[in-house]
């Protein structure tokens, strides 16, 4: 039997088919049912004379290959796709159908479309849109069957080598959104690739790490508690909101107490698109960012806390107190529920809350006072900045996009007014209150742009779109790889920006029109700093009394230069490193911690027939002129045999003397030890 319609390749051809199957299993009682009903159009799909096929897709078991169609320009860009990979963890290898020549061949019309294919790489099934859990756990157990059954399918295992294993470690990870508690000067950072929410001194001193670096969604003390993948935040009295976007929840963290709890969300995305019970009970879908706001009272006391639902393409509110939303009756303490948006995904704009459409908005910002009154949104698949009025909630345009509500693809990156104004993927905003000002994060424009509401103009206040991390420059010579958020802090003075590729905090001084990087470090242990770098533990391991302690011949040193050491240390005859625990070195200088900042002060010893030398390049600016530097070492191994494993620490104590005058070549400090 031929395939229906002669149509080798598109995914039409098993349209007929699927259809009666799945009219089929809505009479089906029992799985066995089920399972009988898709072996049986297994049997004849399989049975086709010719197979709908796709090429060139290897199948061995069961193998999953993600085909990536790019809507916007910069999701073309392999590198950019190498940083979507890592930022949602997928682990199963992809395809960059950058001229979506596939999905024209396959007449896909929609995303996401799954496909599932046979042995040979015949078209078996396929299902358009989300939501089709059930269907396919059902298809790919009955089709692992089928083939199995026919001695078609081996469960030899594909030798994958992941992407993220060959990066160097970072002290961040994606940051998504970063905020600034206006009392104390303090960032709150959305560290989202490490699944965790840190708090900052402004110098970039570490104050709190809360989760991570591993998803979960545990509530409890800090030490227990997890996040995934979280992005916005918000900070006011020492109590932090948090859209814990994956697990679908608002979860609250209390700075006084040290403990995490729920607010809102059941921890399973969501469909309901009114909302209106109590927050801990109401499903919720990808919260996105969060920002706080105040209900119909006249005293500013943030009682409501705004969130961009991106999943179901709305605004929400989560009462905080008892209070009323505008045009609404007086709501309880906890309730969350829709205040804007249809669900539909769409760039309409309606006096009417309920009949606007957005498309996955990323990023909110406040304006209380008159004449503005309103939220500011980036609204990111219809790439425009919208704004919901707090006095009626009628929803209206900005900047970006264009009048059709259904055309999600008017983006680009051109300044202008209003509508002629072009931007791509925005998922930030933050209002300037001193000036009257909206930035933007323009997201896949790789720029922060500035709007002036009440002209409308839109115009790139920094970034060139290069990707390429330049780290201290001028504005209009600095770069960003999709900044993902941004807020104001230092009254007004400074625009920080979660340069979410980059890895980093960007510092942008609105004064003098310069970027630099805010370190990210922790007071106990090594700075840290820059997109390279990490924590390699959170403290750095104390040293047992036995270990052994060396004090180095001092050396003199300039600004400038840089000290080598190189570890020479010899283990037991025939020992070898522990498989699966990291043997490792630390660099700390007690009392002169500057001394480290922007160096890599932790690193892991991999072979110890090929140790690693480790450099310390003398600052510019030196705060004093004496200082001991120290290398600690922990090395984790096991006897010839394996019958006994052990750790072993050793310290080098390392005098340094800093001079104005020049020095010539400094000869590598040699750390000799044998255990």
């Amino acid at each position: 039997m031929a395939a229906p319609g002669g149509r080798g390749r598109s995914l039409s051809g098993l349209l007929p088919a699927q259809t009666s199957l799945e009219y089929a299993l809505l009479d089906a009682v029992t799985q066995q049912e089920k399972d009988s009903l898709v072996y049986q159009y297994l049997q004849k799909v399989d049975g086709w004379e010719q197979d709908l096929s796709v090429p060139e897709f290897p199948e061995d078991g069961l193998l999953i290959i993600g085909v990536h169609s790019a809507k916007f320009p910069n999701e073309k860009v392999l590198d950019n796709i190498k940083s979507a990979v890592l930022r949602y963890n997928i682990t199963h290898p992809m395809v960059n159908d950058a001229d979506a020549s596939l999905w024209q061949e396959l007449e896909v019309s929609c995303w996401p479309t799954l496909v599932i294919l046979g042995p040979r790489g015949n078209m078996l099934f396929s299902l358009i849109g989300e939501g089709h859990k059930d269907k396919l756990f059902l298809y790919t157990s009955i089709a692992l069957k089928y083939y199995k059954d026919r001695g078609q399918i081996r469960d030899n295992k594909i030798g994958i080598k992941l992407y993220k294993d060959s990066l160097p470690p970072s002290p961040l990870l994606f940051p998504g959104k970063v905020t600034v508690d206006q009392v104390t000067d303090r960032l709150v950072i959305a560290d989202t690739g490490h699944h965790r929410i840190l708090v900052v001194w402004k110098n970039g001193q570490i104050q709190y790490s809360i989760g991570g670096p591993n998803p979960g969604r545990k509530d409890g003390i800090f030490s227990e508690s997890t996040f995934n993948s979280p992005q916005g935040v918000a900070i006011m009295n020492n109590i932090i909101y948090v859209a814990d976007t994956e697990n679908h929840l608002i979860r609250k963290i209390d700075l006084e107490a040290e403990k995490v709890s729920t607010v809102a969300g059941i921890g399973i995305q969501g469909t309901d698109k009114e909302g209106g019970a109590k927050g801990e009970q109401q499903p919720i879908s990808s919260p996105w960012d969060v920002v706080f706001g105040t209900s119909g009272s006249e005293v500013q006391r943030g009682d409501i806390l705004w969130i961009a639902m991106a999943g179901t393409h709305q605004i929400w509110a989560l009462l905080l107190d008892s209070g009323k939303l505008p045009k609404k009756n007086e709501l309880t303490k906890g309730t969350c529920l829709r205040f804007a948006g249809s669900g539909n995904e769409e760039n309409r704009n309606n006096a009417y809350p309920h009949k606007a459409g957005f498309a996955q908005p990323s990023g909110l910002s406040l304006a209380s006072e008159d004449p503005w009154s309103c939220l500011f949104v980036a609204d990111s698949e219809s790439s425009t900045v919208r704004t919901v009025s707090l006095k009626d909630g009628a929803v209206k345009h900005l900047v970006g996009g264009e009048r059709d509500p259904m055309n999600l693809f008017a983006f680009g990156d051109v300044d202008g007014v209003g509508i002629n104004a072009k931007l791509q993927h925005p998922l930030g905003v933050t209002w300037d209150k001193k000036r009257n000002l909206l930035y933007v994060a323009d997201s896949y424009n790789h720029k922060i742009k500035v709007v002036d509401p009440k002209t409308k103009n839109c115009t790139t206040l920094a970034g060139t779109g290069d990707t390429n991390n330049v780290t201290s420059s001028s504005f209009t010579e600095s770069t960003f790889n999709e900044p993902g958020g941004l807020c104001i802090g230092e009254n007004g003075e400074l625009l920080y920006v979660a340069d979410t590729n980059n890895h980093q905090i960007k510092v942008m001084d609105l004064e003098t029109k310069m970027v630099s990087v805010l370190p990210i470090f922790r007071s106990e242990n090594a700075v840290v700093d820059g997109p390279f770098l990490v924590e390699k533990q959170k403290t750095l391991p104390k040293l047992p009394k036995s270990a052994p302690s060396i004090r180095l011949s001092p050396v003199t040193a300039c600004a400038g230069q840089t000290l080598q050491f190189k570890l020479r240390l010899d283990l037991p005859s025939g020992s070898k490193l522990t498989e699966g625990v990291s043997s490792c070195w630390f660099l700390t200088a007690e009392g002169n911690e500057w001394l480290l900042q922007g160096q890599i002060a932790a690193g892991d010893i991999e072979n110890i027939s090929s140790q690693p030398t480790i450099s310390l390049q003398i600052p510019d600016d030196c705060l004093s002129l004496e200082a001991i530097v120290s290398v600690s070492v922990f090395l984790y191994y096991c006897s010839a045999d394996s019958s006994a494993c052990m750790m072993k620490a050793i310290l080098f104590s390392q005098p340094l003397q800093i001079t104005d005058t020049q020095q010539g070549c400094i000869a590598p400090v040699e750390l000799r030890y044998v255990f």
